[in-house]
Order: C-alpha cells, then structure tokens, then sequence
C-alpha cells in the first residue's frame, strides 16, 4: 500500500538523495580521478568519459552490499516500530544534512569524505528519534558504527602500505636500473594483470545478488578471477609491449595508436632514420611564473609585462609578513580568474555566449523582487546553467594545483617537488597505460563502495513509502535505483569536480604516471576489501591516504605537503560531529512537529 500521505516526504528525499550523489562526484569521484588527470595520464576531459562509465558499472555490479549497511546496519529497522512515516523522515532528514554539509565544503574546495558525512547524518537522525541506546554503535557483524569508523583509520593506513608496496616495487624493478626504459617495456603486463585481476574480482567475488555471482562455488570465482586477468596480461604482452617497444625504445615517431593490432609484428618495423627526435609526451610538473594566470595555458594568458611585479612576489623576496603577503595573493588569485573569464568570452560556443551574457547582464541594484531585475535573472538564468556545465573543461587543473611561481604557496609546492626524483618520459610514458587502466578500476571500485551513500537512504524511503511497511527496506536495491544515482555522481564530477581537483593531485606530493597507478592501485584494493566486508569506506581517504604513501618512498618527509594534509586530516574529523549535529537537529525538530504527528 502506498503512502500518498507521505508523498512530499518521498519527493523531498528523492531529491536529497540526488544531491548527495552529485557531491559524492564532484568530491570524491573528482578526488579519486585527480590522480591520473595530476599525472598528466588522461585529461580531465577523458575522466569525464571514463568516470562516467565505470562509476556506473562499478555501482550497478556490485554496490548494493554496502547500500544495505547503511540501510540497516546503523539504526534497525525494529527502532521503527513499524511506523515507515518516521522512517522516512529520519533518512531523508539524513540526506539533507549530509548533502548539504558537502555541498558547502566543495562549493569552498573543502575535500571531505561524503561517506562519512551520510554515516554520521544517519547516527545523529537516530538518535533524535529513537534514542542513542537504540543505535549500533558496536561492531554489530562488521555493520555497526564501531566497524564503520574503525576504517576512518584503517583505510588511509591500509591503502598507504599498499601504495607504498607497489611503487616500491615499480622503483626496484625499472625505476633504479641504468636502463630503465626496457625494463618499463617488458614488465607492463605484470601490472595489466594485476590491474584486470582486481578488477574482475571485484566483479565475481560475491557479486552483485541481481547477478547471483556470489552462489558461486570458489574455484569457479578463481577461474574466471585469475583467467581474466592471464587473458589481459598475454593480451599486453602481444599487443601493448611490441607497440611500446617501437614508441619509446625504437623511438618511432611515425607509429599511430592503431598499429598497436598488428601485434608482434611491430618488432620487424624499421625505425625511422630520425629516431633521435622526441616522441613521448613530457610529464613533468611545472609550475607558472608570477606572471601567468593560474587558470590558463602559459602560451594564451598573460598579464601584461610591463606590469610592476606581483605584492606577493615583491613580498616574498624582501620578507614581509606571510600574512600580507597570502592576502596579494588571494588577489593575484583573482585577477588571474578575471582574465581566464575575460579570455572564455572572446571564444566561440555555448560557454562563451554564457559568459558573455552574465558579464554583460550584471544584477542591478535593488530587491531581487524588482520588475528591471527579475528581466536581468530571466536572462542570466540559462547562461548560469550553460557556464555550470561547461567552465570546468576549460580549467586548467595542473596551473592551480602547483601554484604560482614566486608566490608563497609557490614556493612551497617548489619545495617539495625538488624532493621527489624526476625519472625519463620514456618510462612514465608506458605507466600512462597502466594507470589508464588503474583509473578506471578505482573508478570502478568507488562506483561499487560509495552508491551505497545516497541509495541507502533513498532505497528506505522509497520501500517504506511504496509499501507502507517499515520492514519492507531490508529488501535489495533496485537496480535502476543504482542507474538514477550513478548518473547523478558522474554529472557532479563532470560539472564540478574541478573545484576539489585543485587542491588535490600535484598539491599534496609530485606525481607521475608510475607514482599514480601505485596510488590508485593501492586505494582500489583497499575499497574493495572493505566493500566485500560491507563496510562503507571513504574512497577519497584511501587515494589520500595511497598519495601521502609513495610520497614518503622519496626517502623524506619533505616530498609531502603536510599542511594540506593536515587540513584533510581536519576536515574529515570535523565531518562527524558536524554532519552529526545538523541531521539530529533536523529531524528532532521535524518529528517533534505537530503536524507530522498528528
């Protein structure tokens, strides 16, 4: 029987739900992919299309286990006492202050875990509504609170290790030999394997219940686990390394992605007779002179040269207070902004006239209310949504993520790449693949984990409203529930996820395309472990906690930027007791309502 009394409610959590999927892409979807778009592996453009797909896959195969944690593990469904009203309004009262906690922390480039934000909403709702002796705060078979937080520092530490391990292993076999570029060549189909394995593991191994993978018997997983994985790994070794061989050791210029078919047969190829000519991509990071905007190429925005030097720069050299000379900076920040937006309104297309429409139809003064206004945001209404969803492919992550040179934050980030050892574009150049195919299977492997956020939730309200039973939501997930809100992660991390990717990747340590497939490997594994336990986990700290990992392999301290994890580390904790706060608020001010019980 449906609850048509409780439609608002529905709607209303519906679109909550909506809204948490968005900010989980557009933090933590754009966390874990600026890894790779840091290495210069993929554009951000290319995570986009990547993201998209695997998030969706990832979430569809195997993410209603860790929907169903959160659905029940916290607070049961006996709390209720049957009424599905009341368990409604706690779960969307729990979405609406977890989506807008994160919401207000990436709209302020603030990186938080969406995960645990959603699991602390859900915490502080229960114990508004029926008490705190009825929440699990126990390990309660892994599904309790005990078990969930306990991975606030597992996870970071686990996947660390598991980073550290890989990358590690990347250094003794190519990275420390005289000729490290064959070796990059040559070894390439021990990571496809490792890459594939995890990946169809994630898969088989207690699969999605829809699939019924995991009724299984064990070496029927192992054949098809450890198969796949071989298929992929011979597959490389018959097509990636001849193709590699003749790009970076032959150093073929003339070769094209679609000779990698011809196989073994590129070893025949003759090289060309200008082979000493470069043909790999340069991987290094590098950072902007003060006189380069922060948002643009080097080669199309520029301040004007015969512009008296930056404060902040002016400030640095002669020692002025830090204080003065971060507010030029904050300045700097700005003006560099107003160019890049000066530069998109002389462009041609959608985001252009958007641009231009906003610049040229600025809001007057007055009330909004007044007729000459209401006329200005009829008009800059469709440009907002036409910028919001383009102005992120146009930003350019890298400038923003190593800072200025000559700046403080500059100077900074200077500092702890000159602790990082540099290695040849030839090798990095091969662990591009491979990361390609890390990236996307830790974008699988948060798709599986993190869908549990939102469609836990939205799953409880959607159960109690359609049957009026409270008992109804222990039943699986809809699969086109998993579909709605994949989407919605992957449109957060399209329109959005750049505002997080700044100020992560190259921020926090040097990267390169074997240092980020380490990283993502280490984190993809750490996910998945957690997720065949279903335990929700915060994907953004395991590439977090995998990044700070190799970035100690440099053999010091110094190769981390320490103040921007610190900031990390404060922004997780505070999640708690915040997102906590607001969803107990809520929902004891909802149910104490009269209307709602009368």
């Amino acid at each position: 029987m449906t609850l048509h009394q409780y439609d608002y409610i529905f709607a209303i959590g519906t679109l909550f739900a909506m809204l948490d999927a968005y900010n989980n892409g557009a933090n933590d979807v754009a966390n874990s992919w600026a890894t790779s778009v840091s290495s210069r592996s993929i554009s951000y453009r290319q995570a986009m299309i990547f993201g998209t797909i695997f998030e969706m896959l990832g979430a569809i195969t195997v993410g209603a286990r860790t929907a169903d944690t959160i659905k029940n593990g916290i607070i049961p469904n006996s709390a209720f006492q049957g009424n599905a009203g009341v368990q409604m309004l706690a779960f969307t009262c729990a979405l609406a202050a977890a989506s807008s906690w994160v919401m207000w922390c990436t709209r302020h480039s603030a990186h938080v875990s969406s995960t645990y934000s959603l699991i602390s909403a859900v915490a502080g709702v229960g114990v508004a509504t029926v008490g705190a002796s009825k929440v699990q705060w126990g390990w309660n078979d892994g599904k309790g609170l005990g078990a969930i937080f306990a991975g606030l520092g597992m996870a970071p530490a686990i996947s660390g290790a598991f980073a550290a391990i890989i990358y590690m292993l990347i250094k003794v076999v190519v990275h420390m030999r005289k000729n490290p570029v064959p070796w990059a060549v040559w070894s390439a189909p021990f990571f496809f394997l490792v890459a594939a394995t995890i990946c169809t593991l994630s898969i088989v191994y207690k699969g999605s219940p829809s699939l019924g993978l995991n009724k299984k018997p064990s070496w029927y997983i192992a054949a098809v686990t450890v198969g796949t994985g071989a298929g992929v790994c011979l597959l490389s070794a018959l097509f990636f390394v001849p193709w590699a061989h003749a790009k970076v050791i032959k150093n073929d210029h003339t070769i094209k992605w679609y000779h990698v078919f011809m196989g073994p047969l590129l070893f025949k190829r003759p090289a060309p007779a200008d082979s000493d000519i470069s043909n790999v991509p340069d991987y290094s990071v590098i950072q902007h002179d003060s006189d380069m905007s922060p948002l643009g190429s080097p080669d199309t925005i520029r301040v004007d040269p015969e512009e008296p030097l930056p404060k902040a720069v002016e400030a640095n050299e002669k020692g002025i207070e830090v204080v003065e000379a971060q507010v030029d900076y904050k300045k700097l920040m700005a003006e560099g902004e107003a160019r890049f937006h000066a530069k998109l309104r002389k462009g041609r297309g959608p985001l252009a006239w958007a641009m231009r429409t906003l610049h040229e139809n600025p809001m007057g003064a007055g009330e909004i209310y007044e007729f000459r206004n209401i006329k200005i945001m009829l008009k800059r209404i469709p440009a907002i949504i036409v910028a919001g969803l383009l102005y992120g492919l146009h930003y350019d992550i890298h400038a923003a993520q190593s800072g200025i040179h000559g700046t403080p934050e500059g100077d900074r980030m200077d500092r702890v790449y000159s602790h990082a050892t540099k290695y040849p574009n030839e090798v990095e150049h091969t662990y591009s693949f491979i990361q390609v195919l890390t990236a996307c299977t830790a974008s699988f492997a948060h798709g599986a984990n993190d869908i549990g956020n939102s469609v836990g939730p939205w799953a409880v309200l959607y159960s109690a409203w359609s049957t009026g039973d409270a008992a109804a939501s222990k039943a699986p997930v809809p699969v086109w529930q998993l579909a709605v809100l994949s989407a919605m992660i992957s449109i957060g991390l399209i329109t959005y996820g750049y505002n997080i990717m700044k100020v992560m990747g190259n921020k926090i340590t040097y990267h390169s395309p074997s240092r980020g497939c380490s990283m993502e490997m280490g984190a993809a594994i750490t996910v998945l472990v957690f997720s065949q336990f279903s335990l929700p986990v915060s994907t953004s700290m395991c590439i977090t906690g995998a990044t700070v990992g190799v970035g100690l392999c440099n053999g010091t301290i110094k190769a981390v930027n320490w103040q921007r994890v610190s900031l990390l580390l404060l922004a997780w904790f505070m999640t708690i007791p915040i997102a906590g706060t607001l969803g107990g608020i809520l929902m004891g001010l909802f149910i104490n309502a009269p209307h709602f019980l009368s």
